[in-house]
């Protein structure tokens, strides 16, 4: 992706850019766009493939259900929490660096991760990928969309990005189950070498970077935010493993305590990470609220679905990757249709109601899993379930970061990252609680989380259809 003067002067985005801005593109597919996706591949590539390591890992590690969760919310807890941060870093020392700089984190931890001896070190390197993914994914988004100025293209572009992301989900449980079947779960994550050092040698020579915003940072808030959601994470999953204790008290105390100081914090900052003022836009709003439902049921139903397959109905990891590929396979799918939908109706709205209507109906239909149940009568519920999320994801994108101006581009993605990791924290926490909760009644549980799953898509779609716009308009000036 080469630039020059005469491109930057065209761009037309609203922002001031440097000699090295990213070019208006008037062509979807360049070496810029791969570069950028296969960085966001490899960050959702390793939330799927974890999930279906997670009996290796419990067997490999000596460790119980409560640790596997810890393994896979830490990454999401840090990811959700520091994602706003990365939104202003790419903001105020540019994308391309910040996306530079969060993969080469990335790649170092899932190499630590490959190497742990117990699962303590384990949890602490997938907290240190929880940072290099919290650099690198809001940045990917602001590379997006300084290349892509025009909104029927740019629409099209956050498509494909979703797309590529489908394709790394649906390849998770199938690759991870290969690896953990043939070789070890410690695979699972060296692979993210490779991905990680192509994606950095590709940007290096092919994306260029909107100038810098110069935004101050928030480390006050920034330490705040990382408090309350570690007492969250910490008061859901011990409280599920657990029960109410006086340990999980004090972290939902703690949490409640913490989300006050975050508040009153941003609003007395002159600078703030998370500009309170940002949710007088309808659309952010409701576009980070449904990022953040459609997590909650997908990678709760995710993390269920898995011990189900293997633990309940004696899958081998392998065939759990299989099992699940009528779910997966279709995000790749559902997300390139989302972002032409869009763009051809001219609003996310339309999209948003259509995947959050069929993604729910999926998860509910999962009522009929049961010990024995015939496979064939999963798959139209996995194919729903798998093509709603995917259908709503690129659509909800949208509508935040066209909620907010150009320049707020960084901070936009960050704000719906954080919603959907935080989603994510979330559902695999409560709906986690709700299997191993019921002991030996596994399918009760399962069928709980399923239907909450399912709820979480359809309070999403009384959202969007009450606060998203029915026509793409201008954002307002914030």
């Amino acid at each position: 992706m080469r630039t020059s003067a005469a491109s930057a002067r065209g761009s037309g985005d609203g922002a001031a850019l440097s000699p090295t801005a990213t070019p208006t593109s008037t062509r979807l597919w360049s070496p810029g766009l791969v570069a950028i996706c296969l960085g966001y591949f490899m960050v959702i590539l390793d939330t799927t493939i974890v999930n279906v390591a997670v009996p290796a890992l419990r067997a490999g590690l000596h460790t119980d259900v409560m640790g596997v969760e810890w393994v896979i919310d830490g990454y999401l807890l840090m990811l959700a929490a520091l994602v706003l941060s990365g939104g202003v870093f790419a903001d105020r020392f540019g994308p391309r660096r910040i996306f530079q700089i969060g993969l080469g984190i990335f790649v170092a931890a899932s190499i630590v991760c490959g190497i742990a001896p117990d699962v303590l070190v384990l949890v602490i390197a997938r907290l240190i990928q929880g940072v290099g993914a919290a650099m690198s994914v809001p940045a990917s988004l602001a590379l997006l969309r300084a290349a892509f100025p025009d909104a029927g293209l740019r629409a099209r572009a956050i498509g494909l990005w979703g797309a590529i992301a489908g394709v790394a989900a649906a390849s998770g449980p199938i690759f991870g189950g290969i690896l953990v079947t043939t070789i070890g779960w410690r695979l699972v994550f060296f692979v993210n070498v490779p991905i990680g050092l192509a994606a950095m040698l590709m940007t290096a020579r092919y994306v260029a970077s909107p100038a810098a915003d110069k935004r101050h940072l928030d480390p006050a808030a920034q330490v705040i935010a990382v408090l309350a959601l570690a007492a969250l994470t910490t008061a859901l999953i011990e409280g599920g493993a657990h029960g109410i204790s006086p340990w999980v008290i004090a972290a939902g105390v703690t949490f409640v305590v913490a989300v006050g100081l975050f508040i009153v914090t941003e609003r007395r900052s002159a600078h703030p990470i998370l500009p309170l003022t940002l949710f007088s836009s309808a659309s952010f709003s409701a576009g980070n609220a449904i990022g953040l439902l459609i997590n909650l049921g997908f990678y709760g139903e995710l993390f269920v679905l898995n011990l189900y397959l293997q633990e309940e109905r004696g899958y081998s990891a392998l065939l759990a990757g299989f099992a699940l590929l009528p779910q997966m396979g279709v995000v790749a799918l559902g997300s390139a249709l989302s972002g032409r939908f869009t763009a051809r109706v001219g609003s996310p709205r339309p999209t948003l109601l259509i995947g959050l209507f069929v993604g729910g109906a999926g998860f509910v239909s999962l009522l009929v899993a049961g010990a024995h149940t015939s496979y064939v009568l999963l798959v139209v519920p996995l194919i729903a379930a798998g093509f709603g999320m995917a259908f709503t994801m690129p659509a909800a994108t949208i509508a935040v970061v066209d909620g907010v101006p150009a320049s707020r581009a960084g901070l936009a993605s960050g704000a719906i990252n954080a919603a959907r990791q935080l989603g994510g924290v979330i559902g695999i926490a409560v709906l986690g609680a709700l299997v191993t909760g019921h002991g030996s009644q596994f399918i009760d549980g399962l069928h709980l989380a399923v239907v909450t799953a399912g709820g979480a898509f359809w309070l999403g779609g009384v959202i969007a259809f009450v606060a998203v716009r029915r026509h793409t308009a201008p954002p307002r000036p914030i």
